[in-house]
């Protein structure tokens, strides 16, 4: 293979690379490869063995190239949010705000609430896998239109999940790689979060034209299948997410060693085995990061990216204006989804990455609200609630979801140039 490498020559190399690269962000684009049976897991797991050979590294030398404390951090949440998942803590939250004697549009309001503060800490993802039949179950229960529910569910849990370096994976990215404050980042995301929320509670009562509200509630197909509510392993979860919030505001201690810490006391157990909990950990996820760490160095290292960004100076394009910046976010985290999108924006982030990173923080979450497909949180949403007889297509979504995402956009953009 050495031999080979040294016939091919440098350039040879790069080009390579590059094919390789393309490759993978195309199967981010389209969710696999045409004519193969891979996600987007796979595509970037096969990229990423492509690349070795390529480059010459050995394994190690790859292995290297992936940031273990986004890793870890990532890991050790998903174990945190299982451990609530398994107490019925999600479920039970639902129920309750299900069961108050509030009209349609008032119920929409508490259930946007609820699910915004559960992914800020959980993860917008967790949140919409153990919320979405609960909701649709509640919707038929009470004979109100369950797809403003959904879709208010899908969109509040992405911006939740904007306001900590914890509640999604690519702020976890951001936040770890940048070294950013997690108090810093939550005092300047809280206004805009918030006020993104209430406009998205306003759009969706007020602003669609009763779009979906005069709909019903189909009639039941299958039973949602929640784990009951164990108010002591509830307990147990939520005083170690107490713990680590605690940590993480207040401290300088490394947050991805805090929460694997916090994961292990989780793992000590004699209910649940941890082989239970471990199932509830996104396997997929933690790899598809993993491989997208080494293709995107690998192709850094042909400085085709550095050109590039190079080259858009010299036209006036500079990433790090927060106009450039949210532009470029928004169209890639359509594009390729969000994650992929800031993993090829964080090298190029400017003179003051750290700034910067906050507002890609925020931009990359809030465009996932914007098409059905910027989020898995949504994907998550419309393909349970298809189990459950709802159907909801990418023109609902749009119609829906897409003003909404503008105006938090627009919202948050103006309001971090003013706070400046």
């Amino acid at each position: 293979m050495n031999g080979s490498l040294t016939v091919l020559g440098h350039g040879s190399v790069d080009w390579g690379l590059v094919a390789i690269f393309a490759t993978v962000y195309a199967g981010m684009f389209l969710g696999g490869l045409p004519k193969l049976r891979l996600d987007r897991t796979g595509v970037a797991l096969l990229g990423a063995i492509a690349v070795i050979p390529l480059t010459g590294w050995s394994v190690t030398e790859a292995a290297q190239t992936v940031d273990l404390p986004t890793i870890v951090l990532l890991f050790a949440f998903m174990v945190v949010a299982a451990q609530m998942r398994l107490g019925g803590f999600f479920g039970a939250v639902t129920r309750g705000v299900g069961a108050l004697p509030w009209s349609g549009p008032m119920l929409l309001g508490a259930l946007i609430a609820v699910s915004a503060a559960l992914s800020a800490v959980f993860s917008n993802d967790v949140v919409c896998l153990a919320v979405t039949p609960v909701v649709v179950a509640l919707c038929r229960q009470r004979a109100m239109p369950p797809v403003p529910f959904l879709i208010g569910l899908a969109c509040a849990a992405n911006i939740g999940s904007a306001a900590t370096l914890i509640g999604n994976p690519q702020n976890m990215l951001i936040g770890s790689m940048l070294k950013l404050h997690f108090a810093d980042h939550l005092r300047h995301a809280a206004v805009p979060v918030v006020l993104s929320l209430v406009m998205l509670w306003v759009w969706l009562v007020h602003g669609t034209g009763r779009a979906g509200w005069a709909e019903r509630a189909p009639p039941a197909l299958n039973g949602h299948d929640t784990p009951p509510f164990d108010a002591w392993q509830t307990a147990k979860g939520l005083s170690v997410a107490a713990v680590l919030m605690g940590v993480f505001l207040f401290t300088d201690f490394p947050r991805e060693l805090a929460a694997l810490i916090g994961a292990g006391v989780l793992l000590l157990s004699r209910r649940l085995h941890s082989a239970e909990v471990m199932g509830y950990v996104d396997w997929s996820l933690l790899l598809l990061f993993m491989g997208l760490f080494v293709v995107n160095h690998a192709f850094q290292t042909t400085g085709v990216a550095a050109q590039a960004v190079a080259w858009g100076a010299t036209q006036g394009i500079h990433l790090h204006e927060p106009g450039t910046l949210t532009l470029v976010s928004v169209l890639l985290s359509n594009l390729v989804s969000n994650v992929p999108a800031v993993m090829l924006l964080l090298p190029h982030l400017g003179p003051n990455p750290q700034e910067a990173g906050m507002l890609l923080a925020l931009v990359s979450t809030l465009a996932g609200n914007l098409l059905l497909v910027g989020s898995i949180a949504n994907l998550i949403v419309v393909d349970l609630a298809a189990k459950q007889g709802v159907a909801i297509d990418w023109r609902q979504h749009l119609r829906l979801a897409a003003p909404a995402a503008l105006g938090s956009l627009g919202l948050t953009v103006g309001w971090l140039v003013l706070t400046r």
